[in-house]
């Protein structure tokens, strides 16, 4: 592999794939954030995606100047794709990346995109920039490619060099150069998709099809509910047959599968037909922390709990566990319910930095120990700190009538019911 390689966007996904290719190659590594391009040459990764030791082994130029990039041929593109406040896609940073690229863009290059689209982006709305920015005609003095980011943030047994990697090409060549590049630093090999659009369909459906997974979970939950069944006992026992999936309820957030529907839906739609079950899906699950905040006051005021300014907390903001990761976390939703009561609830988290929380949600972190004499704890993030957490520390955080709601089934019930705690779960 003869190619000098820049990652474009330096977060949860380009920072893996820069260091990946770092450990045997010379990266450009570009971020427009000068703040996180000086974190990572003091050789500090605040995302945890990458260890200090790591970081120390990869030769990678970090730079926020975009003329460093004309030192590379092989422009790997890994912004994110988030939607906006109407739920459409917001391909502003791609096409951002796109005109910063092509500004430099030299004949001969190859530009692969890893962003999670919709089919057709890479080459009906990103080249187009390309070619306006470097005057360079695609197909003849440059070409592009797409390989579909599947990084797993807080996963360290599946990592960026261990998960087969989906590629793709504008033309055969081009397909074969990128499968060489790829596979150089990915151990468990590439897949070759026939079409840019093929690679990109693939990588927007696999998220859709947790989605609408987790959907089902999550709506039978709201049924199991006025039956007065407890979901998580019925899915225990469902999942003693051999072919039964082992989805389960609860907030559906992050930057992939509460995302990547909304793109699906939106080509969808532009070309003349309306998605019902990702939408009914989607509905269903952006829904869920207004239910359960409902479940919660619903129990409490059976329990003659007074709702407004009932000192509640909730354990864990992040969208998953054991990760830093604040992104498009449904736990949000939690919180902004539990306001509409009129309860003002404490928030902790031991993985999430407390000026993140605030900058993107207005959150001000609590330190756990601020957790007490509460009447109700919701455990919403399955952090490790919370899962080690025994029967007496959980009683500690209560007062005499405080109950748990467990959202992801981790808590010991019997034991703690023994020892007089409610846990109501989702």
């Amino acid at each position: 592999m003869d190619r000098k390689i820049s990652v474009i966007g330096l977060g949860y996904v380009g920072l893996p794939v820069a260091v990946a290719f770092g450990k045997s190659h010379q990266v450009i590594g570009f971020d427009l954030n000068q703040t996180r391009i000086d974190e990572l040459k003091s050789g500090r990764d605040h995302t945890l995606e990458v260890e200090d030791s790591e970081l120390a082994e990869a030769d990678i130029l970090f730079t926020a100047d975009p003329e460093d990039l004309k030192k590379a041929d092989f422009h790997i593109v890994a912004v994110p794709t988030p939607i906006n406040h109407a739920n459409l896609p917001d391909l502003s940073p791609m096409l951002g990346a796109s005109k910063t690229i092509g500004q430099i863009l030299k004949k001969g290059d190859i530009v692969v995109f890893e962003s999670t689209v919709y089919p057709g982006a890479t080459e009906e709305d990103c080249v187009p920039v390309l070619e306006a920015e470097s005057g360079l005609k695609c197909g003849v003095d440059f070409k592009v490619g797409y390989s579909p980011e599947r990084i797993n943030p807080g996963d360290k047994e599946r990592t960026f060099t261990k998960i087969l990697k989906i590629v793709s090409g504008m033309d055969k060549e081009t397909l074969d150069i990128v499968a060489d590049v790829y596979s150089s630093v990915v151990t468990a090999g590439v897949h070759r998709a026939p079409t840019i659009k093929v690679a990109e369909a693939a990588k927007v459906i696999e998220n859709t099809q947790r989605d609408l997974n987790i959907a089902l979970m999550n709506e039978l939950s709201v049924i199991f509910e006025r039956m007065g069944v407890d979901t998580l006992d019925v899915l225990e026992a469902a999942g003693t047959k051999w072919n039964f999936l082992p989805f389960k309820p609860g907030l559906v957030g992050g930057h992939c599968i509460s995302v990547d529907p909304y793109y699906l839906t939106y080509k969808a739609e532009q070309v003349g037909y309306r998605p019902e079950v990702i939408q009914s899906g989607r509905r269903v699950n952006d829904n869920m922390g207004h239910f359960i905040a409902e479940r919660c006051v619903k129990n409490m005021i059976l329990k003659d709990t007074k709702i407004k300014g009932a000192k509640v907390a909730i354990l864990g903001l992040t969208f998953k566990e054991n990760c830093p990761d604040l992104r498009n976390s449904k736990v949000v939703d939690l919180v902004k319910a539990f306001q509409g009561f009129g309860i003002q609830p404490i928030v902790t988290d031991a993985w999430a930095e407390s000026s993140e929380a605030t900058r993107f949600y207005g959150i001000n972190l609590s330190p756990l120990e601020a957790v007490k004499d509460c009447e109700l704890v919701v455990v919403a993030v399955s952090h490790k700190e919370y899962v080690k957490l025994d029967v007496e520390q959980y009683k500690a955080m209560l007062s005499p009538t405080g109950a748990l709601f467990d959202i992801k089934g981790i808590l010991p019930r019997e034991e703690l019911a023994s020892q007089g705690v409610e846990v109501w779960r989702i």
